[in-house]
Parts: C-alpha cells; sequence; structure tokens
C-alpha cells in the first residue's frame, strides 16, 4: 500500500488530493467541513518548522557564501528584484481592475466580523525588525526580528574566524537536521491540502462569491497573468524553460495556496526548487525567509490595486491618474516588512485606502471572502520567491557546489 502510494508522483498526490477536497466541500459540504482538523494537523507541523528551519538556514546560507560573491550584493540584487515585481504586479493589478466592470452584481452587505486594522507607521515598522529578546522572537514566531538575528549571527561568525568555527558547524549541522525533518512534514502535504480545501469549500460554497464574481476573478486573472508572464519571463530569461519551472514548483504552489501563508510554505518552496531546480541551498535559504517577509507581489501590488477600484467603484467616487500612480507607489512600499501570514493583506489594502482618501469602511463588504482571494495571493508571492531565487541561483551558478545546474526530473 504505502509502497504504491509513494509510486505517484509527490505533484499527482497534491493535486489528486486538491480536487477531492474540492469535490467533497460541494457535495457533502458538512462532512467537508469536519476534514479540518487535517488541515490544521499540516498547519501546526508547518509552524513547527518555520522558525528553527528559518534560524538554521540563514546562518547557513551566509556562512556558505564566499567570499568573492559579496553578500551585500546578493541582498541588493534580491531586494531589487522583489521591487521591480512588486511595481509590475500594481500595474497589472491597476491594469486589469480598469480593464474589467468589478463593481459587485448586487447590493452587498459588510461582514459583522471585519474589525479596522492597525497600520503601524515606517518607525514602528523598522523598531520591529530589532529584537528585544531573540530567544522570544524565536519563540514567538516573529519572523522578520529572526531573519534579522540569523543574519547578525552569520555574519559575526565568518568575521570571529576560526574561534567561532564550532558554533558554525553546530549551526550548519542544525541545518541539515531541519532540512531533514522539512521531508518528512512535507509528506503529510495530501492529507493538509485535502482538509483545507475541503473546509473552504464545506464552509463557504459558491454562493458566497455570487455578488462578488467579478471582483474575486480580476484578482485570479490578475494574478495568473503575474505569475505566467512576469515570472516566467524571469525564469527564461535566467536560461530555464518556463514550463519545467512551473511543473517543479506546482506542489509548493498548491501549499501556498490552500494554507494561506508565505512563511508556512517555505518548508515546501525551498525543497521544490533545491531538490529539483538544483537551486544552490544557500540562495534558497537566503531568498526565500526574506522573500516571504518583503516580497508581497500579490497581497501588496495586485489586491490594494483591485481592492481600491472596486471600493472606488462601489462608492462611485472616480479615480484620477495621480491616484493611479500613489496606489502604485504605495502598495509597493506598503509590502516592506508586512509578515507574511494570512490577513495582512488587510492592512496592506488599508494603508493604500488611506492615501489615496477612499473609505475604510469598503473593506468590511470584501472581508467575508478574504480567505478566497488570499489563497491566490499567496500562491503568487510565493511563486515570486521560487522565481527570484533561480534567477540569483542561474547567474551566479559558477560559484559553489550546489549551483542552479541541469534541472533534474524528479516527482
Amino acid at each position: 500500500m504505502l509502497k504504491t502510494w509513494f509510486a505517484i508522483p509527490f505533484w499527482q498526490r497534491v493535486l489528486g488530493a486538491f480536487v477531492l477536497g474540492v469535490a467533497a466541500g460541494l457535495l457533502v459540504p458538512d462532512f467537508a467541513v469536519a476534514l479540518k482538523p487535517l488541515g490544521d494537523l499540516f498547519i501546526q507541523a508547518l509552524k513547527m518548522l518555520v522558525a528553527p528551519l528559518i534560524f538554521c538556514a540563514i546562518v547557513n546560507a551566509i556562512l556558505q557564501f564566499g567570499e568573492d560573491e559579496g553578500l551585500g550584493k546578493i541582498g541588493a540584487k534580491t531586494v531589487g528584484l522583489f521591487l521591480l515585481t512588486a511595481v509590475l504586479a500594481s500595474v497589472i493589478g491597476l491594469a486589469v481592475g480598469s480593464l474589467l466592470d468589478v463593481s459587485p452584481t448586487q447590493n452587498l452587505v459588510a461582514s459583522p466580523d471585519y474589525q479596522e486594522k492597525d497600520v503601524p507607521g515606517p518607525i514602528a515598522v523598522f523598531l520591529n525588525m530589532i529584537p528585544s529578546n531573540p530567544f522570544a522572537a524565536l519563540s514567538e514566531g516573529k519572523i522578520l526580528q529572526i531573519v534579522v538575528f540569523a543574519a547578525l549571527v552569520g555574519i559575526a561568525i565568518r568575521q570571529v574566524g576560526q574561534p567561532a568555527q564550532a558554533l558554525g558547524n553546530v549551526l550548519k549541522s542544525g541545518a541539515q537536521v531541519m532540512y531533514r525533518i522539512t521531508k518528512m512534514v512535507l509528506e503529510l502535504t495530501p492529507f493538509g491540502v485535502l482538509g483545507l480545501m475541503a473546509w473552504v469549500v464545506g464552509s463557504y460554497g459558491l454562493s458566497s462569491l455570487a455578488p462578488l464574481a467579478a471582483f474575486v476573478g480580476a484578482i485570479y486573472l490578475a494574478c495568473l497573468i503575474h505569475i505566467v508572464f512576469v515570472y516566467g519571463s524571469m525564469v527564461r530569461l535566467a536560461g530555464m524553460s518556463p514550463w519545467f519551472f512551473f511543473k517543479s514548483v506546482f506542489s509548493a504552489q498548491l501549499v501556498a495556496y490552500t494554507t494561506c501563508s508565505s512563511f508556512g510554505t517555505i518548508p515546501a518552496a525551498h525543497q521544490a526548487i533545491t531538490e529539483r531546480l538544483r537551486v544552490k541551498k544557500s540562495y534558497a535559504s537566503f531568498v526565500l525567509p526574506l522573500g516571504a517577509t518583503i516580497n508581497m507581489d500579490g497581497c501588496g501590488g495586485i489586491y490594494p490595486a483591485i481592492a481600491a477600484i472596486f471600493i472606488a467603484q462601489l462608492y462611485g467616487v472616480p479615480l484620477e491618474w495621480m491616484d493611479y500612480l500613489l496606489i502604485t507607489g504605495t502598495a509597493t512600499l506598503a509590502s516592506i516588512g508586512t509578515a507574511g501570514v494570512p490577513g495582512t493583506a488587510l492592512v496592506m489594502l488599508t494603508v493604500t485606502l488611506n492615501v489615496v482618501g477612499l473609505p475604510l469602511e469598503g473593506i468590511a463588504f470584501i472581508a467575508a471572502i478574504d480567505r478566497i482571494i488570499d489563497m491566490a495571493r499567496t500562491a503568487t508571492n510565493v511563486t515570486g520567491d521560487m522565481a527570484v531565487a533561480v534567477v540569483l541561483g542561474r547567474e551566479d551558478n559558477g560559484a559553489g557546489e550546489e549551483h542552479v545546474g541541469r534541472p533534474q526530473e524528479q516527482s
């Protein structure tokens, strides 16, 4: 039985679970909702991995970068690519939202569960990057603080040299142990996807989408355009077949789609690009956590742009070309320092609406279906993280032993 199960390619197991979950939600919604503990178990297992994996992996990545590779140069390239794709995402969102009629098909009722989000100022975001207690940051899963502290530890170990070599070896071994635990946890992916999709479809059904069908469709269309054309072009320019790239990362995309967590998808994304696309682990371990923190093309680019147009149409507020420029700039900058966990897109939308003077009350009308929208946003974010890692790895494929070489066809 187990032999037959593992003989099926991993992505096919995940896709089959996805389809089965949707079917269960449509046909037997009460039973489907009862499957939610399967998804909760999977998410808990992923959360268990995130903090120690990110800490050990980032330290390991910094220690593996050679002196000639230039950690600062790689970091600048990574952030530069993230900002570029964020701008493109905003432009695509504005284009799709403007060309399509995203206004509701009937009168809407505001979600009773919506509560206005507190928007942190730039100084608060900056101060929150530095952990007052690194151990508390690890235990509480404050990812941005973990990233900063791990980077400082890795840089310090390199600067100290020989006296710190033992600590460096321990953390390198810790990274290898976390990679192995990650493999174990990811075998639960089909069961987690089944439980989550069954619960989402069983809970919300298709009727909840009816008044907002155009709005949801516009976001999904914009995300698809961004994934296929922007990320596909990036990996093509890096010398890799877009078709092979998307096929190789498909299972990680499904994990992102069902969990709605960029950080929770890091283990699956790391496995996909290091084992199937042979990206150096040092690049993957550096780019993916950083991308999960600041790369929000779906949440910070596409979603605020289309949602702002939707709310403007809902309240009959005309938007000028300057408003579109403000939306693009604000959506791009708001993505910096926003944690990749479910719900943060509403904070970013609040920032965007404030800048262009649109009523924040409009968020309440779309909050009820935020989970369904968040699935597409998160899949877009994670795909962007993996695409940037591939681009950087292909560009510097002459450095190190685990470079991005000829892609391997693996299940």
